[in-house]
């Protein structure tokens, strides 16, 4: 099966460079016109944009920069109206944009907090939230949000980073099960690769392994016609691998026994059951109250 876009828009935030630059050039390569959006000076697209579009059309692809900054939402809006005047419609929306404050939590301003989680989270739901609607009303959607290690497993001096990019898993979830109907599928990407933000970061030999080129592939599957929904997938080296949150099955106290006391003497109990993922919030409540009432229904009375 070959993954194509032909006759789909694509945008991708943050790409003038790096991994956005592969994931743009990935998604014109297969037929996807695309926004190549790159925050430049007073508002104008980058010149690093200007050139992937002018990479894309050397290529015999179809290309627009934009400089849309994406914690501005009403110039993410114009940006948006801007493609589907031209071009109709937008399919596939790659969250990509981002910065780094990284210091260590007692050293951190909150001015720095801030403005990371902007540009990551309110950005990205930003970009979400302007496509959503058309995508709604046309049946169909593609999304990613770029995630990160960090903030699924935590890194020192990044509690900026990770919490925005562990914010995304939120939202991802939310967006899927909102978008189901519509045929909007939102997916996170967790990628790993030597970039602009991770400079002195790593050996050359690791660089060497981390393209930024090994990642798109992952992108690109998940924005296809045959994408999965509220997926996981870390990309890194040529290495692609699945992240799942689950839950243990959980242990009924009853009233006599609820203290933390009892949890603490359980505690290897609780933590350690079989695990299995829950489709949403309601359900883990429904879990609980089913647990709770098979433990009532097998007591002595």
């Amino acid at each position: 099966m070959t993954i194509r876009f032909d006759g789909r828009v694509a945008i991708v935030t943050g790409s003038g460079g790096g991994l956005g630059r592969c994931h743009a050039l990935g998604l014109a390569s297969r037929g996807a016109k695309v926004v190549v959006n790159d925050i430049g000076k007073d508002g104008a697209a980058s010149d690093s944009a200007l050139k992937v579009v002018d990479e894309i059309r050397a290529a015999g692809g179809v290309a627009m920069a934009d400089g849309a900054d994406v914690v501005n939402f009403e110039q993410i809006t114009a940006m948006v109206a801007r493609a589907e005047k031209e071009w109709g419609r937008i399919d596939i929306l790659v969250n990509n944009a981002g910065i780094l404050r990284d210091k260590s939590f007692a050293k951190m301003e909150m001015s720095d907090f801030d403005r990371v989680v902007r540009v990551h989270l309110t950005g990205s739901a930003n970009c979400a939230k302007a496509v959503w609607n058309g995508m709604r009303e046309r049946g169909y959607g593609r999304i990613v949000f770029t995630s990160s290690a960090s903030g699924i497993y935590g890194n020192f001096g990044q509690a900026n980073y990770g919490a925005a990019k562990a914010a995304m898993i939120g939202l991802m979830n939310v967006l899927h099960i909102e978008g189901a109907k519509y045929d909007i599928r939102v997916n996170i990407l967790a990628p790993t690769a030597a970039t602009a933000m991770t400079d002195g970061l790593l050996t050359p030999d690791e660089a060497a392994l981390l393209s930024p080129e090994s990642v798109t592939p992952a992108v690109l599957f998940l924005v296809g016609d045959g994408a999965p929904s509220r997926v996981i997938l870390g990309a890194g080296a040529g290495v692609f691998a699945v992240t799942r949150i689950q839950e243990t099955r959980g242990v009924y106290l009853d009233e006599a026994e609820r203290s933390p006391d009892t949890i603490a003497a359980r505690w290897n109990e609780i933590a350690r059951a079989a695990t299995y993922p829950l489709e949403d919030a309601l359900s883990q409540t429904r879990k609980f109250a089913e647990l709770a009432s098979l433990a009532r229904r097998q007591s002595p009375s």
